[in-house]
């Protein structure tokens, strides 16, 4: 574990610890597969007529593919083809560019495992390997994570040429807080850690605040949470001590830098700004401190965008649970959202009536562990089949269902031109 999150952290640039739960959260699904066998028993019904019974069962598809995302470099992989290889598949995985070698580890890994040769397979390469996953004629279904425009051009072609496709794509995760009955230590700690932790490029990163609550409250929830924001240390992911690595790419940096520019120029208040960070000893680092926005209307950049970095944007004050909700709801994303309440009422409200696919409760970062499935939803997903847990086993497999007749008398009548109905002999 320890040498994967060495390799993670050394391309990606997050924290080792993070890595390290980069890892682990990928290994509980490598756990979860490993137990797949009752995921996969059939149905079956004797004497559904004279001599008569019918039966069915899950195959695998046969050869998968999977294109994973640069900013989980194992768990990723991990959600993909522990699952598909366990159902009895092989597979061909395309790991990031930017971010291969946790993936070409694995397979080493999966090799000295016993993984049969030829069950995983590495590709590399960038839009024209991705092409021809989604063109290959031997590939039955494709996995894709990443971002709206990549996900939905995959989606489109290889879904043009036959095969089965799940693809997570972008997300903009708001969390409710009610003021009057929050935990408001606890909840400010909740929001810096989920909203700046792994840098903010997560599709899960709680990236939207709405605050219920008078403009003089929410005022001093805002000033305490850029005050718990500014304490996080920005450096090397290597280096003890360290809470936010550098992003991923210098292009990165400069998307981040310049969304938070034209937020600013759009109205936007700016409660803490990581712009411009510099670390001793790495000039030419793709830092960003944690940056808070304030005051955000909703045709803002900051809010229409994924910004994809240590970016928390919180919107204009709301009166009532119901105008918040209200709000999610109208947004296109539905991978996750969170709720901050010591109201079982209000909870339950929210829980039932957010059209999210994925809920916390006083839980900022609402993934599910992989006895579940990951249930995105709308805009956030494409296809309808999710990934891991019992969902997972059904994208990789197809059901096969027999029917036989086995007469006692050799002289029975095998059929007529007439359609079978059950109960004739």
């Amino acid at each position: 574990q320890e040498e994967l999150a060495s390799l993670v952290t050394l391309e990606n640039g997050k924290t080792l610890a993070d890595a390290r739960g980069d890892v682990f959260r990928g290994l509980e699904v490598v756990e979860t597969a490993a137990n797949v066998a009752d995921k996969m028993l059939g149905e079956s019904m004797s004497g559904i007529s004279t001599s008569m019974d019918c039966v069915s069962y899950r195959q695998p598809l046969g050869v998968c593919a999977g294109i994973a995302p640069f900013n989980f470099p194992a768990m990723i992989p991990l959600w993909m083809f522990p699952v598909a290889c366990t159902t009895g598949n092989t597979f061909v995985l395309k790991p990031s560019e930017r971010t291969p070698s946790a993936s070409l580890r694995l397979a080493q890994l999966a090799q000295e495992a016993g993984l049969p040769d030829g069950v995983l397979s590495i590709v590399h390469g960038a839009k024209d390997v991705v092409n021809g996953l989604c063109d290959s004629p031997s590939i039955r279904a494709i996995s894709f994570v990443g971002s709206n425009p990549a996900g939905e051009a995959i989606f489109a072609r290889a879904t043009d040429s036959g095969k089965r496709v799940q693809a997570n794509l972008g997300a903009k995760n708001h969390c409710v807080v009610l003021t009057q009955d929050a935990d408001k230590s606890a909840t400010i700690k909740a929001l810096v850690g989920a909203s700046m932790g792994g840098k903010g490029e997560r599709c899960m990163a709680l990236s939207v605040v709405l605050f219920v609550g008078s403009p003089e409250v929410v005022a001093e929830w805002m000033e305490e949470l850029a005050e718990e924001a500014s304490k996080l240390t920005v450096g090397n992911g290597t280096d003890d001590g360290v809470d936010i690595g550098p992003l991923v790419s210098p292009e990165s940096k400069e998307r981040v830098e310049r969304i938070i520019g034209e937020a600013v120029d759009a109205g936007a208040t700016l409660e803490l700004d990581g712009r411009g960070t510099v670390v001793d000893g790495y000039p030419n680092g793709n830092f960003v401190r944690p940056t808070i926005l304030g005051n955000v209307r909703r045709d803002n950049v900051a809010y229409t965008t994924e910004v994809f970095g240590p970016v928390l944007v919180c919107l204009e004050a709301v009166g009532t649970l119901e105008e918040a909700m209200q709000i999610i709801n109208e947004n296109p994303y539905g991978n996750g959202t969170a709720i901050f309440t010591s109201s079982g009422a209000a909870a339950r409200k929210f829980q039932h009536e957010i059209n999210v696919g994925q809920v916390g409760i006083n839980v900022p970062i609402p993934v599910p562990l992989p006895m579940f499935s990951f249930t995105g939803s709308r805009a956030s997903i494409r296809g309808d089949i999710h990934f891991y847990g019992k969902q997972g086993v059904q994208f990789y497999t197809q059901i096969k269902t027999v029917t036989s007749n086995w007469p006692f008398n050799p002289d029975a009548d095998l059929g007529g031109v007439a359609m079978p109905t059950i109960g004739n002999k």
